[in-house]
């Protein structure tokens, strides 16, 4: 049986999952696909398929328990999983007077909630073989508060510290946790689509992060050896003031 990566929380194919989602085919594993938006899915799952790679699209929702077992159970019956990567969680920016407790919640739910089920099927399915690599996207707010984040950097931070935590529970049993915290603005779909003027701008100071870079930083924490293993990685532009 073929090895198996899942990457969970896939956007548009100019997006950081789709990306993720290529370079893991790219290393010879069978990736699952896996978001809210099957359309979305099928286009990336395709584009790697037409480049010689093997990939399955597959529905998701990361805040449903049952799904994520249906995911990580659906993947290792194509092979075992050697590459998980937790890539859920969109910005949810907004002040903290006046905003709905179930705003606050659902980000919480994406961003923390939805990687413990996706880390303890992980554990599950991974540990006992004694390898593999879960890797977690971080962003700004995993290491520091912002007005007009707070939902955000709740629920971010609080995944960082789940990271740890996984990190050393799973690490003496083989498997390699990551947390990468991207520090800035992607250049990707989202951002330019969403916010064009603002995305221009960025581009134009040097303040937004290539994708296939921090591609980059993912796979080579996967080809870590153990002697040698990074728990955390920051990544940012040269302009970006921290």
């Amino acid at each position: 049986m073929a090895a198996t990566a899942i990457v969970a929380g896939v956007g548009p194919h100019k997006g950081l999952g789709a990306v993720l989602s290529h370079r893991a085919a790219g290393e010879g594993l069978h990736v699952f696909v896996a978001g809210r938006t099957l359309e979305k899915l099928e286009a990336v799952a395709e584009a790697i398929r037409a480049e010689g790679g093997a990939a399955t699209a597959i529905i998701c929702d990361v805040t449903d328990e049952a799904q994520v077992i249906d995911l990580w159970n659906c993947a290792e019956e194509t092979g075992p999983v050697a590459l998980a990567i937790y890539n859920a969680g969109n910005n949810t920016p907004g002040k903290i007077s006046g905003m709905t407790a179930e705003y606050f919640e659902r980000s919480w739910r994406v961003c923390t909630y939805g990687a413990f089920l996706f880390a303890r099927e992980a554990s599950d399915h991974m540990a006992p073989r004694g390898e593999g690599t879960l890797l977690f996207t971080g962003a700004s707010s995993s290491m520091r508060g912002k007005e007009g984040f707070a939902a955000f950097s709740a629920a971010k931070g609080g995944l960082r510290t789940f990271a740890q935590s996984a990190a050393k529970e799973f690490g003496p049993l083989g498997l390699h946790v990551g947390h990468v915290v991207i520090d800035g603005g992607i250049s990707g779909e989202k951002l330019h689509t969403m916010v064009p003027q603002y995305a221009a701008q960025r581009e134009q100071e040097g303040r937004l992060i290539d994708l296939d870079g921090i591609a980059d930083v993912y796979i080579q924490l996967h080809r870590q050896k153990r002697s040698a293993w990074s728990f955390e990685v920051d990544i940012r532009t040269h302009a970006e003031p921290w």
